[in-house]
């Protein structure tokens, strides 16, 4: 997934289905300079993290 495409999905009220390594993913933020997300698993707000925009599967 490419950095834009990710700040459309955080930005938008609509859930769409992406995941991270095969996982369900809700991006919180995307950071455009180091282009990395901050995700977490659908349901587990509490197992945030930052990962590469580019790992991140839009389907």
């Amino acid at each position: 997934m490419n950095t834009q495409r990710a700040k459309e999905i955080a930005a938008s009220p609509v859930m769409a289905n992406v995941t991270y390594n095969g996982v369900p993913i809700y991006i919180q933020q995307v950071d455009e300079k180091n282009e990395t997300a901050r995700i977490y698993p659908l349901g587990q707000t509490e197992n945030e993290q930052e990962v590469p925009v580019d790992s991140l599967l839009e389907h």
